[in-house]
């Protein structure tokens, strides 16, 4: 897939001069902004690159949750907690409005879901297999599933000298069609309409009712589990699909759905990134959602939270 560099920032005015980036995004296009195109200061960024992540004060994952408005990540009780907070505070408040703005039609039912710091140098990190960012997959998350929604990201290389470097593959739609039987979509569809799926559907209902922290998940969000850890852990498609090459120069911003376009991180440090769930009824092309690419492979409905 390619690059859809926008070199002007969208102007505000009625929808007919406005250009509408969905169809690009859907298709597993990256909308690249060689500028940052919202506020965001460079003593923020600064504060940022010069964090220490000695003594376990700090982790080396620091989120921030914009619908609770607090940061995890970080001891509480050290000293730069609250100017972390308040300057992810910012990059997340500043990045929901610029993208709102682009993206209006998504705004409208979207999900705000988190931001996060990437304080650590990509290339050559010591990671387990299935938490390696070198390595093309899809995303998902374990604990936030979508039930057939989008994960739509927004990216803000704050380096001051290094590029983010990215290898992508082909969208969804091909990957899907060439290794999602393999990765068992068809056993996954069938078992959840099986009475054991049934009754591990109701079971994990009534957890989730009585306030236990289980995640309900539909067979979309199974599958996608599996098919993120599939694509890593198959040599094959590592080795030989098809691969290009995106640098993101320092100051940049691109957006892209990492569920539709498979990706990894071969070097980089430094970056900040928002992330919206966006409701598939609000895309451009609904038919070009994984859930119902993937619904179509297998004949069966994969979204739907059985009773």
């Amino acid at each position: 897939m390619g690059l859809v560099s926008v070199d002007r920032l969208p102007e505000h005015g009625p929808a007919l001069n406005r250009v509408d980036y969905r169809p690009d995004l859907e298709s597993g296009n990256v909308v690249f902004f060689p500028t940052i195109p919202f506020a965001f200061p460079e003593e923020s960024k600064e504060f940022l690159r010069t964090l220490s992540f000695s003594g376990g004060a700090i982790h080396k994952n620091i989120a921030y949750r914009p619908l609770e408005d607090r940061v995890t990540g970080i001891d509480e009780k050290n000293g730069h907690a609250a100017r972390l907070l308040s300057v992810l505070r910012d990059y997340s408040r500043a990045a929901i409005q610029f993208t709102g703005e682009l993206l209006p039609e998504y705004a409208r039912s979207w999900k705000l879901d988190y931001a996060s710091f990437r304080p650590l140098e990509e290339e050559g990190r010591d990671l387990p297999l299935n938490k390696r960012n070198d390595l093309i997959h899809t995303d998902a998350f374990p604990s936030r599933p979508t039930h057939g929604n989008l994960i739509l990201r927004v990216f803000t290389n704050i380096s001051p000298s290094k590029n983010r470097v990215w290898i992508t593959s082909d969208p969804f739609r091909a990957v899907a069609a060439e290794y999602a039987r393999d990765a068992g979509l068809e056993q996954i569809a069938s078992s959840a309409g099986s009475p054991g799926g049934r009754l591990l559907s109701q079971s994990t209902r009534v957890l989730h009712n009585i306030g236990l922290p289980v995640v309900q998940r539909s067979a979309y969000d199974r599958f996608m589990l599996r098919f993120h850890d599939y694509l890593k852990r198959n040599a094959e498609f590592q080795a030989n699909c098809t691969k290009q090459r995106f640098e993101f120069p320092p100051g940049s911003t691109w957006l892209t759905f990492t569920d539709v376009l498979p990706h990894s991180v071969q070097s980089g440090q430094h970056a900040l990134e928002q992330t919206f769930i966006v409701n598939r009824e609000s895309m451009a092309n609904p038919e070009d959602a994984p859930v119902s690419i993937l619904a179509r492979l297998c004949g069966r409905p994969l979204a739907v939270m059985l009773d």
